[in-house]
């Protein structure tokens, strides 16, 4: 990527990050005197306005899971009735207490998981805080069971970059297993990778990149087997695979069904429709979760514990949470679940009718394509100037659609194949179109060219903490 290509992209990335510098309020100090409460509000309201079309009208891959106003203010509704509880303090919001225990029970026994038999678990901040904490959680547990000192981890190469994130955190080596030629977790090479250091291998249900997943029966096996803890990733996929299997769908086993299963995440937050900000991190026994589980008995301040990372948090989260759960119930989430996967199905056999590009495997609501012919990243460079905001990939390079129930409005599923075989066309007449950040991706695909990258992603966050 020569310097003033590399200079374009960044400017354009940047001008993208931060559209508001003009016309709109700028504080870099606190101002002298308060602004009026109204002048804030208003402020807020016209770069809602300015945001939310994109994603309300079907645009965005994932992101936002549900999106309809009466669900949006109904959540609101429930965060403002709780809006200064806090978990930190059961004595306090003793109701806070009731829905998070009320979540996790929910969520296991769709995930058939009994908490008469033990299974239990914690609410935490998001997808990657589960995770997190459930590597923290096996890497305490090998200590105190086992000695070891030296905690390895063994993980496919689609598993969720917070895996990787974990290994970085906690000091325990990281094994990326290259997946198979069907781009699921490979069982044989997860076997020869474990050693005596291996605390837990990880399956996903589905990965984020190409929506399959792992052959976590096997998987979940071979840990058993071996005596060490097993992880499902079903953030992207606990509160969407269990109906889909109850409609009729091909779905894998990975669940509590299978005896190898020492713990699984599932977002709330995503299709469980609660507002952002949750997920579940459940555990198989009670033994495994105090391993999660932060206390101190001699700080001068009292007695002190939190079962996540956090001290405080927003109980107010909580509430929306318990609220979305409660309202949708089974037969709201089976419609949505069937609204989501026929609308899904009905994309995949569009794609496959472009001769240029082929659909990763058969996912059931993550769609992800690559081509031979073409350059993906142009094609996705012509989509989102029209508008999408889709996932580009790579390793190998492709695009993605997480299919929710954005898409299945009326017409939104026509007009992304409309601009698909649009944006196929023209850059199959256009050679040269540009590919945008395609050569970034091209550089992360080669060893010697990742720390540079690495650069550049650490100047992105950077630029978006520029005031």
């Amino acid at each position: 990527m020569d310097p003033e290509a590399s200079a374009e992209v960044f400017a354009q990335v940047e001008a993208a990050l931060k559209p508001y510098r003009e016309g709109f309020s700028h504080h870099v100090r606190l101002p002298e005197r308060g602004v009026d409460r109204e002048e804030v509000l208003d402020e807020m309201e016209k770069l809602r306005a300015l945001e939310e079309a994109k994603w309300r009208q079907g645009f965005v891959s994932g992101a936002v899971y549900h999106g309809d106003d009466g669900h949006i203010e109904f959540l609101s509704q429930a965060y403002a009735l709780n809006s200064q509880s806090n978990p930190l303090h059961p004595d306090v919001w003793p109701s806070t207490t009731k829905f998070e225990a009320e979540i996790v029970s929910m969520t296991a026994h769709m995930l058939h998981g009994d908490p008469e038999q033990g299974v239990c678990g914690t609410l935490s901040s998001g997808g990657t805080e589960s995770i997190l904490l459930a590597m923290k959680t096996y890497r305490d547990w090998a200590r105190a069971t086992k000695g070891i000192t030296e905690p390895e981890l063994v993980i496919p190469t689609t598993a969720h970059a917070a895996f990787v994130k974990a290994g970085d955190y906690f000091g325990m080596k990281v094994i990326r297993v290259p997946v198979g030629t069907d781009f699921r977790a490979d069982v044989q090479a997860t076997r020869q990778s474990i050693t005596p250091n291996t605390v837990a291998l990880v399956g996903s249900a589905p990965p984020f990149p190409h929506g399959l997943v792992d052959p976590i029966d096997e998987l979940s096996e071979l840990a058993r087997e071996r005596g060490i803890g097993f992880h499902t990733d079903a953030c992207l996929g606990g509160f969407l695979l269990p109906w889909a299997e109850k409609l009729g769908y091909p779905v894998p086993p990975f669940d509590f069904r299978l005896p190898g299963l020492t713990s699984i995440s599932a977002d709330t937050h995503k299709f469980g429709y609660a507002a952002k900000g949750t997920s579940v991190i459940l555990y198989r026994n009670p033994e495994l979760r105090h391993f999660q589980y932060f206390s101190i008995a001699d700080w001068p301040g009292g007695l002190y514990n939190s079962p996540t990372f956090a001290g405080s948090r927003p109980g107010g989260l909580s509430a929306a949470c318990w609220a979305a759960l409660v309202s949708i119930g089974e037969q709201g989430y089976l419609e949505a679940a069937r609204r989501i996967l026929e609308t899904a199905a009905w994309i995949k056999t569009e794609i496959r009718k472009i001769s240029e590009l082929e659909v990763i495997g058969d996912p059931l609501f993550v769609i992800a394509f690559r081509s031979d012919s073409l350059n993906v990243y142009q094609v996705l460079e012509v989509m989102t100037a029209r508008g999408w905001g889709l996932n580009g990939l790579h390793l190998p390079p492709s695009i993605h659609l997480c299919v929710t129930l954005r898409h299945t409005q009326s017409g939104v599923r026509e007009r992304f194949m409309e601009d698909l075989r649009e944006a196929v066309a023209y850059v199959r007449e256009h050679p040269e179109a540009s590919q945008g950040i395609g050569p970034v991706y091209g550089m992360a695909s080669s060893a010697e060219m990742r720390g540079m990258v690495t650069d550049v992603l650490n100047w992105f966050m950077d630029t978006q903490y520029k005031a």
